[in-house]
């Protein structure tokens, strides 16, 4: 398993990344939330806003080429595990079964990004269900905090969201030494 930069201008990566990008909303829509998120999440994933969030993913990795870390199974690779409880919280459906190529990704802000938060923000994680419970999730949460760790920011912490219904990714993220640390509040506009 090669843990590398996401390379927009690989048509290979771009599909991959999409493909789990998809998985990753609809993870976060159907298993957390209900039926009103799960029908929001889903509205989203549109033509328009796959091109503006692939534009917007090709800023941040000129920013910091390292922002987007893919988990490449090459050629060949199975999985030991398929079908293990998720290292990552992260649920979906689309992109089990693949034999090789890109398998996950972490999505880290680059540092111009700094004062969203004032400090790092781990935007999203997702690994394929068929390569969870193999360590995956653990090398890009490595590769997200060695990124996190060489930014330049006002607070030295790694931040991130979480469901709170979402147990298994908050099993991950406490393995990882993330403890709470305020409270996101949303408000429909």
């Amino acid at each position: 398993m090669e843990i590398r930069p996401y390379d927009p201008d690989d048509p290979d990566d771009v599909a991959a990344l999409w493909t789990h990008k998809q998985a990753f909303e609809r993870g976060l829509g159907a298993e957390t939330g209900g039926e009103e998120k799960a029908t929001a999440y889903e509205a989203k994933i549109t033509d328009s806003y796959r091109a503006e969030w692939l534009e917007w993913v090709e800023r941040c990795v000129a920013a910091e080429e390292r922002c987007v870390t893919v988990a490449d199974a090459g050629d060949g690779y199975e999985a030991e595990n398929a079908g293990d409880e998720s290292e990552n919280g992260t649920i979906g459906d689309e992109g089990e079964g693949e034999d090789d190529g890109i398998v996950g990704y972490v999505f880290v802000l680059p540092e111009t990004h700094r004062f969203i938060w004032d400090a790092a923000v781990l935007n999203e994680i997702f690994v394929a269900p068929a390569y969870r419970g193999e360590g995956v999730a653990d090398d890009l949460m490595d590769a997200a905090l060695a990124l996190a760790t060489d930014q330049d920011l006002p607070i030295d912490r790694l931040i991130l969201d979480v469901d709170p219904d979402n147990e298994r990714a908050r099993r991950f993220y406490d393995r990882h030494g993330f403890e709470a640390w305020g409270e996101l509040v949303a408000r429909p506009l």
